[in-house]
């Protein structure tokens, strides 16, 4: 197979969608009829190296075009350079645009890149663009940048640097109208160090089979088409208070909705059971919901498992020592652990504080915390909006 040959006019039309950042690199290889992305990456290094004239040079030539061994002498140099000159110029108006048809932020872009080795003069004088408008531009794209970065800062610091790039794109277009490429918001982000907390990854190791007390009825489908369908519910360690305390939460599946939760300095069948009885009158005593736990001790117990029959419930139960069959309820706790406790060393707060932090989480993750799952929703919002 040949090579592949793009005219100096395609390469500069792929650098230019680039800058703006509109576009995918799958869009515009699919625009510009481009089969590789490695060919796009190469032409942005020879942009940002300022090394023009590579974009007119004959396919397989290294050296820079226009200082090859064909023009032997110093004349044709120099009138090879001239001719690449206006081709260049031609190109470049041709891509970017009169005054009327330009793109401010590449012209802006362009000036930024050669201001070391050309005047700003000059280069406008290249693309027909007036110094004055130059410079009103460059005062918009400012001022327009800065408000952005300014907001940005702010929803990171509101929300405690606990979102990626892509929940904070959703929040800037949900609740501030404004529609960002999400790389555009993640290279503000990473300007300013905003990245999202990351929590550690946890070996995990299988215990092989064991007895199973109750079914999995849930088998990994963490779905749920309405409330109230299936809840799930563990019991985490928080040991970052004089004592260690004990967490029970039940999320509902249906909208990840932490429904209650106990902090406890046991972790005895009552912890449980009334971690149960309180979700259960929250919603109105429900029947017939699924409940998902592991082959813990307390939800084996007869107290747990009659209480369950009691109230018209089923009882789920995970294969031991596999995390994966209750992987939400799993996440949930190391997502409070790692953003809510991060900096903390054990048993260094009161417990007072301890349960502040406790409340407030359960409190952020259900009223203000958006999820993917739900459409950059919270799950107080996704609840509202189906009943």
């Amino acid at each position: 197979m040949g090579k592949n040959v793009y005219s100096g006019e395609i390469k500069w039309a792929v650098v230019k969608a680039k800058i703006e950042g509109k576009l995918t690199n799958k869009e515009i290889m699919e625009k510009y009829g481009i089969k590789n992305t490695t060919q796009i990456k190469t032409w942005m290094k020879w942009y940002r190296d300022g090394q023009m004239h590579r974009f007119d040079q004959p396919i397989g030539k290294q050296y820079s075009y226009g200082h090859g061994p064909e023009f032997s002498t110093k004349d044709e140099r120099l009138n090879n350079q001239l001719t690449h000159l206006k081709m260049e110029n031609e190109i470049l108006k041709k891509v970017f645009g009169d005054e009327k048809g330009v793109d401010k932020r590449v012209v802006i872009e362009l000036v930024e890149l050669l201001g070391k080795k050309y005047t700003v003069k000059a280069i406008l004088g290249v693309l027909s663009v007036p110094r004055s408008t130059y410079y009103r531009w460059l005062k918009g794209i400012r001022e327009h940048k800065n408000v952005h970065e300014d907001l940005i800062i702010q929803i990171c610091k509101d929300t405690k640097y606990r979102n990626g790039h892509r929940k904070i794109k959703a929040i800037l277009k949900h609740e501030h109208k404004i529609n960002l490429n999400r790389n555009t918001v993640q290279r503000i982000m990473q300007k300013h160090h905003l990245q999202c907390k990351v929590k550690p990854k946890r070996k995990w190791k299988s215990q092989g089979e064991s007895e199973v007390i109750a079914p999995n009825l849930l088998n990994r489908d963490f779905s749920a088409s309405k409330p109230n369908e299936k809840w799930v519910t563990d019991i985490t360690y928080i040991q970052y208070g004089s004592i260690t305390l004990y967490l029970s939460t039940i999320l509902d599946l249906y909208n990840n909705e932490i429904v209650t939760y106990k902090l406890y300095n046991h972790q005895q069948a009552p912890l449980v059971i009334d971690t149960l009885k309180e979700a259960l009158e929250k919603r109105n005593q429900p029947e017939d919901v699924i409940i998902h736990s592991d082959q813990g001790s307390v939800y084996t117990s007869y107290a747990f498992q009659n209480l369950v029959k009691e109230r018209n419930l089923v009882s789920s139960m995970s294969r031991r020592g596999n995390c994966w069959n209750n992987a939400v309820i799993e996440s949930f706790h190391s997502n409070l652990k790692s953003e809510e406790f991060q900096y903390c060393k054990f048993n260094s707060l009161p417990n007072i504080e301890v349960v502040k932090k406790v409340d407030n989480f359960i409190k952020h993750y259900n009223e203000e915390r958006i999820q993917e799952k739900l459409g950059y929703l919270t799950p107080k919002e996704y609840g509202r909006k189906a009943a």
